[in-house]
């Protein structure tokens, strides 16, 4: 029960008031006074024959012109038309207070971290944002400051903003933080000259598996370091991804990241585009500056380096030796400080035992890998993967994110994923598309359909010799796969033997595509 009391200015009204509150042994549980000369009472609930002998009571006091039931102190009406308009904002708001707790999170912050309030509220803000650093900021110069961060691998830019108030010698003291989230996605709502801090590194990666985090672990020892860095992979890895990510954790973050994909151009132009040429070359007047100057100071990442050609490993290997080289048409060497991260879909080891790359060159990569695995190999990150494709791609298409079916997660790690994350992501794009209700399911993906017997996987006939057993169990592996890996240069690329050797096998156990 809360109660207005409209008054005079009289001294020793309050206490009066109060005193009639004790006598009738009335809980006071708040009080706000008004300068214009009103009284603000909030009580406990009381029955109505209670309620009407204390207002009789109230208005016999002199000075008291009227006295009426209301529905809000104003304290209570401010804060809970402050957190409405919090509410209604589709952008997620927090409140931090000096000691870096969240104070108060508004509905789309809440959905943002998919976190209940009693998980939020009165926490560190550190435990939602590893990366950003309120300590930091509160202990050097307070300003607005803005920057890009991940949440649930998405990108998002991150502004906070000072909050101040006039204490009564009207000076202006912080009180706490605000912090706008806004999606990358999105067009911002206001664009002005403040600058983006951006340290992003590994938050893009998601997943939860034994293999990728020892993956990330591995790749934040490695990215720190000079020594060239080989990442090997199948297609749809993301090999250029984590690169980059390497790239943005060492110390040449502030320098250029530049990228060749050594299969995608004739020899002669891939090694103008590396080394650059001399004036007078080509008929070009001035010079050209290649990749390796370019990013001189910083990155250079040469996709697929197992399709480079002989040539450009002899020159590759000069660099890697002393960092230095020459352009094309030059005599003067250049001497340059790159890191190079190369990357391969294929078995440099193998390929430099059939001299189809150069041995020395081999040696000079092979000593700080990471391998990504396979999706197929960690299938516990299929589902963190969805949700990730699904919260990017409802944005782009202004839809809103629909459920999932009971059995789409589990349909979808069945599947052997030869083109990995990549196909997944343009799997779950075509599924969003292709949507006419509000629930995704298996069949908007338009997987290969496998039957009983190979779905259930290989089963183990112990009649016969060991060497017969063997050959039943082989046979049921490859007609399982070859329905995932349709020719047989893919099914040798995902078991990591020859073509030749596959193909034989097929032919010798008669095994054809449904």
């Amino acid at each position: 029960m809360r109660l207005e009391v409209i008054c005079e200015d009289r001294l020793g009204l309050t206490r009066e008031l109060l005193d009639i509150l004790a006598s009738r042994n009335i809980d006071l549980r708040g009080i706000e006074i008004d300068t214009t000369g009103i009284i603000y009472l909030n009580c406990p609930d009381i029955d109505f024959d209670t309620f009407s002998e204390l207002m009789a009571e109230i208005r016999r006091i002199t000075g008291v012109k009227d006295v009426r039931k209301i529905q809000f102190m104003p304290m209570e009406r401010h804060n809970t038309e402050l957190i409405s308009l919090l509410n209604s904002l589709p952008e997620p708001v927090l409140a931090i207070d000096m000691k870096g707790h969240v104070d108060m999170a508004n509905h789309a912050a809440l959905s943002l971290f998919n976190c209940e309030q009693e998980e939020m509220i009165g926490h560190p803000i550190v435990s939602l944002l590893p990366n950003f650093n309120f300590s930091n900021w509160t202990e050097g110069k307070i300003t607005r400051h803005r920057e890009d961060v991940v949440i649930g691998g998405l990108d998002y830019s991150m502004e906070v903003m000072p909050v101040y108030i006039t204490a009564e010698s009207n000076e202006s003291v912080l009180a706490s933080t605000v912090m706008i989230i806004r999606s990358n996605q999105e067009k911002p709502m206001l664009v002005d000259s403040l600058p983006v801090h951006n340290n992003l590194g590994f938050e893009h990666f998601v997943g939860v598996s034994n293999r990728h985090k020892a993956l990330m672990g591995q790749a934040k020892k490695l990215c720190v370091l000079d020594q060239p860095l080989l990442i090997q992979g199948e297609t749809g890895t993301g090999k250029e991804m984590l690169a980059r990510a390497c790239h943005n954790r060492s110390h040449r973050a502030a320098a250029p990241f530049l990228v060749l994909s050594c299969a995608s151009m004739p020899d002669d132009v891939a090694e103008t585009e590396l080394f650059g040429h001399a004036p007078g070359s080509f008929n070009h007047e001035q010079g050209h500056k290649g990749i390796f100057e370019q990013a001189d100071g910083g990155t250079v990442f040469l996709d697929e380096i197992g399709e480079m050609s002989p040539h450009l490993q002899i020159k590759l290997l000069r660099l890697l030796q002393d960092g230095t080289f020459r352009r094309v048409g030059a005599e003067q060497e250049i001497h340059v400080d790159v890191r190079v991260i190369a990357s391969t879909r294929h078995n440099l080891g193998e390929l430099a035992e059939s001299k189809s790359f150069r041995e020395d060159l081999f040696y000079r990569l092979n000593v700080l890998t990471l391998n990504i695995p396979a999706l197929r190999e960690r299938p516990n990150d299929i589902a963190p993967l969805l949700d990730l494709f699904v919260s990017k791609y409802v944005k782009q298409l202004g839809v809103k994110k629909p459920d999932l079916s009971e059995d789409l997660v589990d349909q979808l790690v069945s599947y052997q994923w030869p083109g990995n994350m990549r196909q997944l992501e343009n799997m779950v794009l075509r599924a969003l598309t292709e949507l006419d209700s509000t629930t995704l399911t298996v069949d908007l993906f338009h997987l290969p359909q496998l039957d009983n017997a190979i779905a259930t996987g290989p089963t183990i006939n112990l009649d016969g010799s060991l060497d017969e057993i063997m050959k039943d169990y082989e046979s049921q592996v490859l007609e399982r796969l070859y329905q995932s890996f349709p020719s047989s240069r893919k099914l040798a690329k995902r078991l990591n033997v020859s073509h030749t050797s596959v193909a034989n096998k097929l032919r010798e156990y008669g095994i054809r595509k449904s």
